[in-house]
């Protein structure tokens, strides 16, 4: 009796299974032979519709976080994104050649813009930096009066004793306080090797003497060149020579900065051998001292 009960326990068991098999083969295949019903698939369709609307909010949200992310670096931007640990002069000054470097300056003059490349004469309150060539659009050059600061980062490099930034990028500091150096008379530095820590300062000439650069067609003594050999003409650099104690030293209006429209182009034009002058300019350097001149007048 109990074989009996045991083997229809299993018959049981047995034919539940087998209807169990079926049941899931129909469910499973339409009339098609596919292996998905229409309403899983429906299901899966739907819930992959419901997906992508999920997918794509996330792509707006990530997309509107990264434009949020582009204006909140764009703001007060000017030829670039600069970033990094602000340094203090004396830092900049103890840099090495071709390392990178951060600091915050004030426009002082605006010696060129070219190709979207602004060249800058800057100025803090420690000392001063030349930016060479940096990255500038020419709507943003047009912003750069003096006295506007700005965050600058690039690399340090000299060129025949000129110190200067290069390949740099440059954001305007909106709300940023202004500084305008006056010039600084260094005329006793001349002749010192103190002078160059003063390097691409806006400075002061006092009481030199105009000295002859050369002749001129007529044999008389010429009181400026056309570019440094005489090869140049109108709307050249002007280059004169200035002695004090003894000294002779070659100074330069820099027609970029200042050009044949300006007051000390035509200042220099006018010079005569053994004038006096006093001058101001920017303590730029080329194998030895090599002002670019501002204003030139009969010295006081």
């Amino acid at each position: 009796m109990k074989k009996m009960k045991k083997f229809a326990a299993l018959f049981l068991a047995a034919a539940l299974v087998t209807a169990c098999v079926a049941c899931g083969n129909d469910a499973g295949t339409d009339e098609s032979g596919s292996s998905v019903s229409e309403e899983s698939s429906s299901e899966s369709s739907e819930g992959s519709e419901e997906s992508g609307e999920v997918s794509d909010a996330g792509t707006e949200s990530s997309e509107a976080s990264d434009s949020e992310s582009e204006e909140s670096g764009a703001e007060g931007e000017a030829g670039g994104v600069a970033s990094g640990e602000v340094m203090s002069y004396a830092d900049y000054a103890a840099a090495a050649v071709d390392e990178q470097v951060v600091v915050e300056t004030y426009v002082q003059a605006k010696q060129s813009w070219w190709e979207n490349q602004a060249t800058l004469y800057t100025q803090d309150k420690d000392g001063a930096y030349f930016v060479y060539n940096a990255e500038c659009s020419e709507e943003d050059y047009a912003k750069l009066t003096p006295g506007t600061k700005i965050r600058v980062t690039g690399f340090k490099a000299e060129w025949n004793g000129e110190v200067e930034i290069m390949d740099a990028v440059f954001e305007i500091i909106e709300g940023g306080d202004s500084y305008v150096a006056e010039a600084e008379d260094v005329t006793a530095l001349l002749g010192t090797d103190e002078l160059i820590a003063h390097q691409n300062k806006f400075v002061s000439f006092k009481g030199m003497t105009v000295e002859s650069s050369g002749k001129n067609a007529d044999g008389s003594e010429a009181a400026y060149l056309y570019n440094y050999d005489g090869s140049g003409e109108d709307g050249s650099d002007l280059y004169f020579n200035v002695s004090l104690d003894g000294q002779t030293y070659t100074f330069t209006v820099e027609s970029y900065l200042c050009d044949n429209t300006t007051d000390v182009y035509a200042a220099v034009k006018n010079l005569q051998v053994g004038d006096k002058i006093d001058m101001e300019g920017f303590l730029y350097w080329y194998e030895g001292v090599n002002p670019h001149i501002t204003s030139v007048k009969a010295a006081e």
